[in-house]
């Protein structure tokens, strides 16, 4: 159901991407824009948006999880597959509970993580 989001999203937007380190920029904006839309819908109580934009945002974490490489990533992809992999459990305990919080903490490891890549992909 998830696979290919990557490229699904690259299609949509029909841009050209200079790099893999760009996709990865994107797919983490990706997250964050969607996190914004799934807390609109809690807040307007859209049952409809709210599974869709929370969706959205699992199935691009769903991808980073199924692009790491863990033979040359060693120590930073297992740790970065167990993160991703907790801020699911979160997004669907989010939308479970409408939980406004927990869609921020998932919004605010996401921001850390595309500073970080921003600063050591030189993408920014």
């Amino acid at each position: 159901m998830y696979g290919n989001v990557a490229h699904d999203i690259y299609a949509q937007n029909n841009l050209g991407i200079e790099s893999p380190a760009k996709l990865i920029e994107m797919l983490y904006e990706g997250v964050l824009r969607f996190n914004a839309q799934a807390k609109k819908a809690i807040k307007d109580a859209n049952i409809e948006k709210r599974v869709y934009w929370i969706n959205r945002s699992i199935a691009i974490i769903t991808e980073l999880i199924s692009v790491l490489d863990k033979e040359k990533g060693g120590d930073i992809s297992e740790y970065l597959e167990g993160l991703y992999s907790y801020e699911i459990q979160l997004l669907s305990i989010a939308g479970n509970e409408n939980d406004l919080a927990k869609i921020d903490e998932v919004s605010n490891v996401f921001k850390t993580l595309l500073e970080a890549w921003r600063e050591t992909s030189d993408v920014a």
